[in-house]
């Protein structure tokens, strides 16, 4: 019996395997939105070992480790050892079979390490030793991963209080791939909570050297650390929003709201989505001015559980997709941008299956011309993050836009081991053409085209869009 991960894999006819191994697979990596930590990449990180670089952070696998009854000393304990902790992980992997993990977990394994054996309590102390080995070696660094598979540009997500110091430091030295920061200025619209927000004012207040006592001091303080970022490199921005913001408001009323927070009193419903609305509008025109990409990452419901929220904090795999509805707030948005001649380049990341079709038709709205696939129609974003998600998201920008202008891919993840998610989507792209192919739903004597649209989605596309 042969690897389970075999040259072949999510391949299933002679035209899918054509596109992948002679145009996919070759295409380097452009990783335009991840959370990778920029020091470990600055400082060349070496990982003591597979438990700590697989399962530090990775609320995907601590969430299915719970699932399958295993304590939380073992997912996030401080007093467990990673080898303890990736003990359960091997005792948990054949319970995750037909979840993405069992695919993530042998495609990382077989495509860094090598490793063919599948992970279980049997093979767990082999394999952790084996890759561990490596991972201590110069070729499994940080940098030495990026390198391994073929990264080119890296974008990472950061706060506009950040000082960007690593990535300064990357730009100095020449290191050959690009590490750019992204635009994430989430906190500076989270005014739910008064006394969290006016220490974060004082933050940005001090590293953008402005008095932030007016709304108009904060659009300042955050142009100017926009500035900032824009020297260092950033192309993009990213916003994490439950939902899309496009109420009505004055300035006057927008200049109250602020100051009614910025005094540390709880702002009203209307006065949150209002206050929401204007931060959104005024980081969109930001983007416009300079020529950046605005990414939207939305409907997800987070921190649902309290108890562990309190004990563990966010980020730690207790989100869930959210039922909003949010097509006349959107269309309000991006038609307001566009009337003022304000609306950059876009990318939509939905995280409802239902949205898709809405959100495949919404961007044909705001397509003008002036930019191939102006508006995008992201990739399957965390829990659509797998075959039957990216698959229904390319047959909706199929069925309703053009598939062939995709920007692709992304990891959206901290793990330097996650790059094979590129992989796996490439395979899943070749064979939803290349069943297509076979099945005379697309040309055969059209492959030279379907080879340079896969070339295209699996990397120029993001290359040009980007200016990268």
């Amino acid at each position: 019996m042969g690897s389970f991960i075999h040259q072949d894999f999510l391949l299933q006819t002679d035209t899918a395997k054509e596109l992948y191994h002679e145009h996919a697979k070759m295409q380097p990596i452009i990783d335009y939105h991840c959370h990778l930590n920029p020091e470990y990449i600055a400082n060349n990180h070496v990982f003591d070992n597979l438990g700590q670089i697989w399962l530090e952070g990775d609320h995907y696998k601590w969430r299915a480790m719970r699932t399958n009854g295993v304590d939380e000393k073992y997912c996030t304990g401080k007093d467990t050892s990673d080898w303890e902790k990736f003990e359960k992980w091997a005792e948990t992997v054949p319970y995750t079979m037909r979840n993405p993990l069992y695919h993530w977990t042998h495609l990382e394994l077989k495509t860094a390490f090598g490793v063919d054996k599948l992970l279980k309590p049997e093979t767990a102390e082999e394999i952790y030793n084996i890759c561990t080995d490596k991972l201590r070696t110069p070729e499994f660094s940080a940098r030495g991963l990026m390198k391994k598979f073929s990264v080119e540009v890296v974008c990472t997500t950061d706060d506009p209080v950040d000082n960007l110091e690593h990535h300064i430091a990357l730009k100095e030295e020449g290191f050959g791939i690009k590490v750019l920061p992204t635009w994430r200025p989430d906190k500076a619209m989270a005014v739910k909570n008064p006394q969290e927000y006016r220490a974060y004012l004082e933050k940005l207040s001090e590293v953008a050297g402005v008095n932030i006592n007016r709304f108009s001091g904060l659009i300042e303080a955050l142009r100017k650390r926009h500035d900032f970022f824009a020297g260092v490199g950033c192309k993009l921005s990213d916003h994490g929003i439950e939902e899309f913001y496009a109420e009505s408001y004055t300035q006057s009323e927008i200049e109250q709201i602020f100051n009614t927070v910025y005094d540390g009193k709880e702002l009203k419903e209307e006065e949150i989505l209002k206050f929401k609305s204007a931060m959104l509008y005024e980081g969109a025109v930001m983007d416009w001015e300079k020529g950046w990409t605005q990414q939207f990452h939305y409907g997800a419901i987070r921190n649902n559980n309290t108890r562990l929220f309190r004990h563990l904090g966010p980020d730690t795999g207790f989100d869930s997709i959210g039922d909003f509805t949010v097509a006349k707030a959107m269309s309000r948005f991006f038609d307001q941008l566009d009337k003022d001649n304000r609306l950059a380049k876009t990318i939509i990341y939905n995280l409802n299956p239902g949205d898709n079709d809405m959100i495949a038709t919404m961007i044909g709205n705001f397509q003008d011309g002036s930019v191939a696939g102006k508006m995008q129609f992201g990739s399957g974003w965390w829990f659509l993050d797998q075959k039957t998600g990216m698959e229904a998201q390319m047959n909706s920008l199929s069925n309703l836009g053009l598939l062939s202008r995709f920007v692709g891919m992304l990891t959206d993840s901290r793990s330097f081991l996650s790059y094979p998610r590129h992989e796996y989507f490439r395979r899943i792209l070749c064979n939803l053409i290349g069943n297509d192919v076979e099945q005379g739903l697309l040309p055969a004597s059209e492959m030279d085209f379907l080879g340079k649209m896969v070339e295209n989605i699996s990397y120029k596309n993001a290359k040009d869009f980007f200016n990268f």
